[in-house]
């Protein structure tokens, strides 16, 4: 088993929106936007990203995306929820990605939902859901064209899929 403890030759570099303090010595913190990540063509063996496109808040916005992993990988694994799953990943609740806009910024205003805490704040309500845009299946695919697509499976539905490419099958 290999250990990414610095004693070999692998290095990770992590891109986020806020400064992070990596644990390792073999670990680059970098803050930086995933739709616009200054970094050379193939610059990575792998790019790694896992639920984390749909937290783009437009379609445009995961496009733009998507070309930047495809753009710094040589490799790349993306994983993302299924928007056709019945149980909402991030609120935890049935059918929410369903709703209308005004009734999912309702329920964050008056209840916790899954990850969020209840926001009265209706324009901060407004901004938690609308940042969560779920892909279908067809919509990923395309971000992701040339890419083999594997269906994560929870009681027969596809709960999330993942986009890789650029390893010998």
């Amino acid at each position: 088993m290999m250990a990414l403890d610095g004693g070999d030759d692998i290095s990770i570099t992590l891109l986020n929106l806020t400064k992070a303090s990596p644990m390792l010595p073999n670990v680059t913190a970098v803050v930086g936007d995933a739709r616009r990540i200054e970094m050379q063509d193939a610059s990575f063996d792998v790019v790694f990203s896992n639920s984390m496109i749909e937290h783009m808040g437009t379609f445009q916005e995961q496009v733009r995306v998507a070309g930047e992993i495809r753009r710094i990988g040589r490799c790349y694994f993306v994983q993302t929820p299924n928007r056709y799953f019945p149980l909402e990943p991030h609120f935890l609740f049935p059918f929410f990605q369903f709703f209308p806009l005004k009734v999912r910024v309702w329920l964050l205003q008056n209840f916790d939902l899954g990850w969020y805490p209840k926001t009265p704040d209706e324009a901060k309500a407004r901004s938690i859901v609308a940042g969560v845009r779920l892909l279908d299946r067809n919509q990923f695919s395309s971000l992701f064209s040339g890419a083999a697509l594997y269906e994560e499976k929870f009681l027969g539905m596809t709960k999330s899929f993942v986009a890789y490419n650029g390893w010998n099958e």
